[in-house]
C-alpha cells in the first residue's frame, strides 16, 4: 500500500462488524460511529432492507452486465433522482465515485461552453483524479500543479480571513460577489464553463458559505451563461436537515448535481444529474463499465427509499440540533474550542492546533466513538453520523465529545 494512504489513529483499527450505528473492531471493542466511513454508511450498518435488496439481486446470478444492456435498477433510480433534483428535464449518468462524478460534470460543462475555464471555491475538495485535483483548493490534498483546466478560485467559505472578520452575512456575500465580478473582469479570457462548489466543504472541515451566497453568485453567472455544478457528494440526501440537497439552503437549482458516498450505503455508486440538453450534448459514444452495476443499484434504490420512507432528513435536523446546540454551549467555557459549525448531521469543531485535533481523535477512540478530522489547517474535527442516529445516541455521542474537549482544555491550561 502507498505511503500516502491515510489512516486514522496512532494504532489504526480494523472494523470487522457493525449493527445500527455502531461498529466493532478486531479486538472486540465497540464504537458509536460518528464518521460513517466518510459519510458513506448513510443509514448505518446491517440494514435489513438494503441487505434484502442486494441478496435478491445476487440470487439472480447477475452481478454485472455493463450499460450495453438495459438495467432496470438504473432507470428506477434515475427517475427518483431526477425528480428529487428539481432540475428541469433532468437526466442521470451513473459512475463509481464522487471523483468520477465530478470529472463527468466538468466534461459536460466544458463541452457545452467550449472553454477550459472553470471557477471553484477556496478550501474546496472535489476528488483525487487529475481534473478533480485541479479544482481542489487545499494544498494538503493537491499533488500536482499541472491541470487540464484553467481554474480561478473564489471566496465564500473563508470568513476567518482578516478582510472578512466581523462582516454580517449580507456584507460578506456582497464582498464575495464583488470579488466574483472582479475575477470575471480581470482573470479570465472570454467564456467560463462553470462554477463547481460544495454547499458544505467536506475536507475543508465542514466550512460553508452563508445561506444565499450561491444564489447571489448564480445571478452573476447567469448574466454570462456560466453553468453551476453543486457537488453534493457529502451534502446530499437530507444530511443537512434543512434541505434534501445542500444547495437548497441557498434557494438555488443548479444546472448539475454530482452525488456519491451515502447513496449506496457502502456500495460504490456515484453520478451526475443534469439538464437534459447538457447531458445529451457530447457527440462521442460513452458508457461506464462498472458505473450503476446491478448490485450497486439494488443497494442505492433500497437506501434512497429508506431515507424517504423514514423521513431521515427530519431526523437529521432533530438529532443534529441536539449535538450542535450542545457543542456551542460547551464551547463558551472551553478556550481550546475556536468554533462550532454545522447543519443537521454534518458538524465540526475547530481546535487551536493539529496536535489537539489528533489528541481528540485518540480520546474519543478510547471512549468508544469514531470521528474524523481535517480542515485547511488540520485543526477541525468533522463528524457526520448515519442519518438513522437516535436521540439517545446523539446525547451519548455529545457527552463523549464534550468530555474529550474538556480533557484537552484542561491539558492546555496546565501547560
Amino acid at each position: 500500500m502507498p505511503n500516502w494512504l491515510a489512516l486514522n489513529y496512532h494504532d489504526p483499527i480494523e472494523i470487522v462488524s457493525g449493527k445500527g450505528n455502531r461498529v466493532i473492531d478486531a479486538d472486540g471493542k465497540s464504537y458509536l460511529d460518528f464518521f460513517a466511513g466518510i459519510l458513506t454508511n448513510m443509514i448505518g450498518y446491517d440494514v435489513p432492507e438494503v441487505r434484502a435488496a442486494v441478496e435478491r439481486q445476487l440470487a439472480t446470478g447477475v452481478v454485472h452486465t455493463s450499460t450495453l444492456y438495459l438495467l432496470r435498477g438504473q432507470i428506477e433510480l434515475a427517475e427518483k433522482i431526477a425528480r428529487l433534483s428539481g432540475i428541469p428535464d433532468a437526466k442521470v449518468f451513473f459512475t463509481n465515485s464522487g471523483t468520477e462524478a465530478n470529472e463527468t460534470a466538468l466534461l459536460l460543462a466544458t463541452y457545452a461552453r467550449k472553454t477550459d475555464q472553470v471557477l471553484a471555491m477556496r478550501q474546496s475538495y472535489h476528488g483525487r483524479s487529475f481534473g478533480a485535483i485541479s479544482v481542489t483548493a487545499n494544498r494538503s490534498w493537491k499533488n500536482n500543479s499541472l491541470s487540464p483546466l484553467n481554474v480561478h478560485f473564489l471566496h465564500g467559505a473563508d470568513r476567518h480571513l482578516t478582510q472578512f472578520k466581523g462582516l454580517s452575512d449580507a456584507d460578506y456575500i456582497a464582498a464575495c460577489v464583488d470579488d466574483l465580478r472582479h475575477v470575471l473582469a480581470t482573470s479570465v479570457s472570454n467564456d467560463v464553463a462553470a462554477l463547481i462548489a460544495e454547499p458544505v466543504q467536506g475536507v475543508g472541515g465542514f466550512t460553508m458559505a452563508p445561506d444565499g451566497l450561491f444564489a447571489a453568485y448564480k445571478e452573476v453567472l447567469d448574466e454570462q451563461g456560466i453553468l453551476f455544478i453543486s457537488d453534493e457528494v457529502q451534502t446530499g440526501w437530507g444530511r443537512t436537515g434543512s434541505s434534501f440537497f445542500g444547495i437548497g439552503n441557498h434557494g438555488v437549482t443548479p444546472d448539475m448535481i454530482t452525488f456519491a458516498k451515502g447513496l449506496g450505503n457502502g456500495f460504490a455508486v456515484g453520478g451526475v444529474v443534469a439538464r437534459g440538453d447538457l447531458m445529451d450534448a457530447p457527440h462521442a459514444v460513452g458508457l461506464s463499465t462498472f458505473g450503476g452495476n446491478p448490485i450497486a443499484m439494488a443497494a442505492a434504490n433500497a437506501t434512497l427509499d429508506y431515507v424517504l420512507d423514514h423521513d431521515l432528513q427530519a431526523n437529521a435536523a432533530r438529532t443534529g440540533e441536539i449535538i450542535i446546540s450542545g457543542l456551542k454551549a460547551a464551547a463558551e467555557r472551553l478556550s481550546v474550542v475556536k468554533g462550532v459549525r454545522g447543519k443537521g448531521l454534518m458538524f465540526a469543531v475547530d481546535l487551536e492546533t493539529p496536535a489537539q485535533a489528533g489528541r481528540f481523535m485518540e480520546l474519543t477512540k478510547r471512549a468508544g466513538l469514531l470521528a474524523g478530522k481535517g480542515g485547511l489547517y488540520g485543526t477541525a474535527i468533522r463528524m457526520a453520523p448515519p442519518l438513522t442516529l437516535t436521540v439517545e445516541e446523539a446525547t451519548e455521542g455529545l457527552g463523549i465529545i464534550v468530555t474529550a474537549l474538556e480533557t484537552i482544555d484542561a491539558e492546555a491550561a496546565a501547560q
